[in-house]
């Protein structure tokens, strides 16, 4: 079978090469808007699980993956900000804060229907940041395509105190631990 990441991300596709398999990538077609009352782990999940469906269609013998995030801080959630003033704007709501960073992770087998969603929370604890180290941040790395306005895997991590949870490549986008987990309960072996 072949394995698809339905997604255009750079940041999960580098991630899932990890993994040494070869895979192809296609770009889902999803409205990504949280329905009325939708809790965020609940919208992310969902959403995994649409993106890896709005695919199936062209990959008639597949194992999809589909994969979301949504960041939020008690009702208020965070999204991809676009502009560097959105970015700061997040960055100065949250710092001093714990952010949860939902990561949800779907594996659709296009031969069985069988669907697997798994979702993944990061805590992230922000340092507490002054306005400059803020400004100075989102004018180096520019982290306008990514939820949160951080990018852990790069300079985003000296904004950070800390950052527990159980699954590093979570936070990253593509959490790899649940992912191998699913792929192995399809067959596939790792490594």
């Amino acid at each position: 079978m072949k394995l698809v990441l339905a997604s255009t991300s750079a940041y999960r596709k580098m991630l899932l090469e990890r993994l040494c398999i070869p895979f192809d990538t296609d770009r889902p077609e999803t409205d990504e808007t949280p329905l009325p009352g939708e809790a965020p782990p609940a919208t992310a999940e969902r959403l995994a699980a649409e993106k890896a469906r709005a695919v199936a269609g062209r990959w008639p013998d597949a194992l999809i993956i589909g994969s979301d995030q949504v960041a939020y801080l008690d009702d208020e959630v965070f999204g991809k900000p676009g502009t560097e003033a959105r970015a700061v704007a997040q960055l100065q709501r949250m710092r001093g804060r714990t952010v949860t960073f939902h990561t949800a992770l779907a594996l659709l087998n296009t031969r069985s229907d069988h669907l697997q969603v798994e979702g993944v929370p990061t805590q992230v604890r922000f340092r507490d940041l002054s306005d400059d180290e803020i400004r100075r941040y989102v004018a180096k790395e520019r982290p306008l395509d990514c939820a949160g306005s951080a990018k852990s895997e790069g300079l985003g991590i000296a904004l950070l105190d800390a950052m527990p949870g159980d699954d590093p490549t979570a936070l990253i986008g593509l959490p790899l631990i649940a992912l191998s987990r699913m792929l192995r309960a399809e067959g596939l072996e790792l490594p």
